[in-house]
């Protein structure tokens, strides 16, 4: 279950409206990232110049960092036409087949939550990514035969969360393999002050400053507050986003200055009640009424990240951050209760 609340990194309809106006359209606009986009930089430069496609990108990390926008610039730098469905959508191989035989010289097929492609699907695109022909099997039993069709050559851009999921056969046949991961809030203002002119409204330096500064080191979440935020500076403060206009539409989101929304709180308060006994993730998510993949693949990794939750092989347990900032009394609550039965 994907997670639903105002700092969820997923993409929803109105993000996808937003990204019309606000995604980067060249390796030059892109924000972020910099090992990335030079890797990339360098496999297109080279493959324009032999004049041919590209070879197959794998981009894997968190939602919201910018994987779909990547593969959209791969795209349009290479001037090619872009073909964008998913894992999920793609429960046949016939889909498959039906999509690589409409491709064109050079085009980019971007998939998106790759590692959810069946397994039958998956094997499909084995031949594809190498040798560029697909095999069909018609008819069934003593009479079946196959069929080979050759395709035009492509460029496969996948996108995943879980790269872990992908069988090595299908890993190993991206060459082109890049890791996604949190922006600093430098770049993230960057992106900020980029969109509000492109928004057409005013973005007070340290406005932006402490936007990026809760955006849990997502563009996603950052252009999703600003698009909120343009709304209160409209009604409350004459089109210009200041600092306590800005403080004041977190506050109205349910967002504190820590980037924290009102479950991440929960998750804490859980963790910090328990003291010195560890959680389990199922008994975290009873106590925060939270799915345990939402839990584990969304929550957590942000609340690591600013050292309010620890890992260990016998549950979750805060830290003393956590201990401290949340009602806590620091190491005296970590020390479990020791003596005799009697």
């Amino acid at each position: 279950m994907a997670k639903t609340g105002f700092t969820s990194p997923e993409r929803t309809d109105e993000d996808r409206q937003a990204d019309q106006v606000l995604r980067p359209r060249t390796l030059d606009e892109f924000v972020g990232q910099p090992r990335t986009v030079k890797n990339l930089r360098y496999a297109l430069v080279a493959a324009r110049e032999r004049r041919e496609p590209p070879d197959h990108v794998l981009f894997s990390g968190p939602p919201g960092l910018g994987k779909t926008t990547l593969a959209q610039i791969v795209a349009r730098e290479m001037g090619a036409n872009f073909h964008a469905t998913s894992g999920p959508a793609l429960e046949r191989s016939g889909d498959l087949v039906g999509i690589l035989t409409k491709l064109g010289e050079g085009d980019v097929l971007f998939i998106d939550e790759i590692h959810r492609l069946h397994p039958a699907v998956e094997e499909y695109l084995y031949s594809a990514m190498e040798d560029y022909v697909v095999d069909i099997v018609l008819d069934q039993g003593p009479g079946a035969r196959s069929i080979r069709l050759t395709l035009k050559p492509f460029t496969l851009v996948g996108a995943t969360t879980r790269e872990g999921l992908l069988s090595p056969p299908f890993r190993d046949r991206f060459l082109i393999r890049e890791r996604l991961d949190l922006y600093p809030k430098g770049d993230l203002v960057k992106i900020l002050v980029r969109a509000a002119g492109l928004l057409k409204v005013g973005l007070a330096p340290d406005a932006a400053d402490h936007v990026a500064a809760c955006s849990r080191g997502t563009p996603r979440v950052a252009q999703r507050f600003l698009r909120r935020l343009r709304d209160v500076a409209q009604v409350e403060g004459g089109g210009e986003i200041t600092l306590d206009l800005g403080k004041h539409g977190l506050d109205m989101l349910g967002v504190d200055a820590r980037g924290l929304e009102e479950m991440d709180r929960r998750i804490i308060r859980a963790l910090v009640e328990s003291g010195a006994a560890p959680l389990g993730l199922k008994t975290l998510a009873v106590r925060v009424g939270e799915p345990e993949d939402t839990l584990e693949d969304v929550y957590e990794p942000y609340l690591i990240q600013l050292g309010y939750l620890q890992r260990t092989p016998r549950g979750r347990l805060a830290t003393e951050k956590a201990m401290r900032e949340f009602g806590g009394d620091g190491a005296g609550t970590r020390k479990p209760k020791t003596g005799t039965l009697f």
